[in-house]
């Protein structure tokens, strides 16, 4: 007689074993509809799961975050069975869950088609409409590698081969389709209500560039149709905001083969990358840290002592000059070392500041580059703070303060936080540990604000505390950070005196804010759509003549603009003033300065801003004015 707890804490006892959709329906039957799965003493598990011993069980419905997992699992499952009902040749491989939706990987004679993936997604709507259950059975190893050779599924077979032989696998099987997985499943296909396959592209079997290729058809699942529009509608803005769209619509950076994963900025680009360094580099002096600038590249040994050399060898580019070797820094933290061992330091001294804006390069995958957002060199806004361990909380709750400011100057208002505590492999005494894992933890606390926690996922060297942001089509970009480091000033000789006249090691916090600042602007870019705040824009004004008769007075207002430290230009051509307004319109301008006879006899401008917004006739001194306040908003919107 099984006793099930709930997550209520009640209990159910039942005089014989049960199924969880049997538990469901003796709760009601508008569970037993609803249930997907169920969550048996912490394992997710189908509701065909007999339970014949006492046990806790959560029942998973739609509304549970597992419970769209599950639902894009089975999807994955269901594009497999319609795949080899149209296309029988066809050999099913592996489709796993990824965010927002699924893959299915394929060995096919030939590429699928865009009309492959219609009539592949119809057959799926079929298969789903007929409700057709799911079922689980379970099969010994070597009886599963012979069942899957004799369907003609040479890569099934070969994944079950590498699994022990004393292993039992589940098999599901929905209609006429069997496919090897350990599930959970839905319990039938009419579960699955709102999907959509989204693109088709190569992928090596196993992810191994020397094995065959395959062809991994992707989609997407929701819960239901109103959600899966809302995606989509999403991603339709996301491809209309594309960094890489924008920028180069607007003329502000490239990238190209021979420099594959560097950016080639264009002056309207470069101007707002210098803008948003200046902000940064203003809001550090205001704050104490003293700028350096460090060298590009370095001899080895540096880095073996840091420890780079075992850990990120891979991912660093090297040289050789004079029969040294040389490694082009992957980041800056031990050239700041450098400069902190340079003279004898005192607890006077701390806490001591050192930013850089440090040129880094990292070797990543040529399948990984993508425009500004994942690059080989980059610049971050990088900066390693020295001190005791008694000042730790008192700077990391500083530059909390500051990291707020900042993302609210950006236009950035939803922060997600979280502290990453001590993994199993790591430096340090579990005194020191305790000690920064709690100066973080209070740090957070004096925020006001809700953060998670990430037991073990804290560097080797030391607890951190992540800064996510989200953008306006509700994506999550990881930024900032700040770290604590036990490890490496005192593997390359950091200390300094302490009051009793000992010899100490300091701590050193790693931090940034942007992070690398080609990323942060290409999210800028795309959380904009390039209609960047007026205190970003590269030209951010321009003055346009409606006929040549005005040319002499628009200059005059572009260089009394461009004397008071204004981005301003302007168009000049003789074109009709619409094809310049609308010109303009299209490349983000935030104000145009229409000057007519009137305005040049009254020495006035016509201001209206890129929306549309007809501003009226103002003085010059007005519109300075305008455009001060304009700036000096930033990003914000209060």
């Amino acid at each position: 007689m099984p006793v099930i707890t709930l997550p209520d804490g009640s209990e159910r006892t039942f005089d014989n074993p049960v199924t969880v959709r049997e538990v469901a329906a003796a709760i009601g039957p508008g569970l037993e509809k609803a249930a997907l799965a169920g969550k048996l003493d912490g394992r997710l598990v189908d509701t065909s799961q007999v339970i014949d011993r006492d046990a806790t069980l959560a029942l998973i419905t739609e509304r549970d975050p597992e419970g769209l997992e599950i639902i894009r699992h089975s999807c994955a499952h269901l594009l497999a069975h319609a795949v080899k009902q149209l296309y029988p040749t066809a050999q099913v491989t592996i489709g796993p869950v990824i965010e927002n939706g699924f893959y299915y990987d394929f060995a096919f004679e030939r590429p699928f088609t865009p009309d492959d993936l219609t009539l592949i997604e119809a057959r799926m709507a079929e298969l789903a409409g007929r409700n057709l259950p799911i079922s689980r059975s379970v099969m010994a190893r070597d009886e599963a590698i012979t069942f899957f050779r004799s369907l003609g599924e040479e890569y099934k077979a070969e994944l079950i081969a590498d699994i022990p032989a004393d292993q039992a696998l589940s098999l599901y099987r929905q209609d006429d389709f069997i496919d090897l997985c350990r599930g959970p499943h839905v319990p039938s296909t009419g579960k699955l209500k709102a999907f959509k396959l989204m693109k088709v592209a190569g992928a090596y079997w196993r992810g191994d560039s020397r094995n065959a290729m395959l062809q991994r058809i992707y989609g997407t699942a929701w819960l239901d149709q109103k959600a899966l529009k809302a995606y989509l509608h999403r991603l339709e803005e996301a491809e209309k905001r594309d960094h890489r769209r924008v920028g180069k619509a607007l003329d502000l950076f490239h990238v190209q083969e021979e420099a594959p994963g560097m950016v080639f900025w264009h002056d309207r680009g470069w101007r707002i990358y210098i803008e948003v360094q200046n902000y940064i580099r203003q809001m550090l002096r205001e704050r104490g840290y003293q700028e350096i600038h460090t060298p590009q590249i370095v001899d080895r040994s540096l880095w073996e002592r840091s420890g780079h050399w075992e850990k990120f060898r891979a991912d660093m580019f090297t040289t050789a000059s004079e029969n040294r070797d040389y490694a082009i820094k992957p980041m800056n933290c031990p050239c700041h070392i450098q400069v902190y061992n340079q003279g004898l330091r005192s607890y006077r001294d701390l806490p001591l500041r050192l930013a850089e804006f440090g040129s880094c390069h990292r070797n990543e995958p040529s399948g990984t580059l993508h425009g500004l957002m994942r690059v080989r060199n980059f610049v971050q806004d990088d900066a390693h703070i020295f001190c005791t361990e008694e000042q730790i909380q008192a700077e990391v709750s500083a530059f909390m303060d500051l990291l707020f400011e900042v993302y609210a100057d950006f236009g950035f208002t939803e922060v997600q936080l979280a502290l990453a505590t001590r993994p199993e492999q790591r430096v340090g005494s579990d005194e020191v540990w305790d000690k920064a894992e709690v100066a973080l933890e209070l740090a957070l606390n004096r925020t006001g604000r809700p953060w998670t926690l990430k037991p073990g996922e804290g560097a080797f060297y030391g607890p951190k505390i992540e800064y996510v942001l989200r953008d306006c089509l509700d994506r999550l970009w990881q930024c900032g950070t700040i770290q604590v480091d036990f490890s490496m000033p005192g593997r390359l000789d950091a200390h300094y005196i302490a009051e009793d006249g000992s010899k100490r090691v300091p701590v050193m916090l790693h931090r940034a804010i942007l992070g690398s600042l080609e990323r942060f602007i290409g999210i800028l870019i795309e959380q904009y759509a390039g209609a960047l705040p007026a205190w970003l824009a590269p030209t951010q004004a321009i003055v346009l003549n409606i006929t040549d008769h005005q040319a002499e007075y628009a200059g005059r207002v572009e260089k009394s603009l461009m004397q008071q430290g204004f981005r301003v230009t302007a168009d000049l051509r003789n074109e009709k003033i619409g094809f310049k307004i609308r010109e303009h319109t299209l490349q983000r301008i935030p104000y145009l300065l229409v000057v007519g006879d009137r305005e040049m006899a009254t020495e006035t401008v016509a201001a209206r801003t890129r929306t549309g917004q007809d501003l009226g006739s103002m003085s010059l001194t007005a519109f300075v004015e305008l455009l001060q306040t304009a700036i000096a908003r930033r990003g914000r919107t209060e």
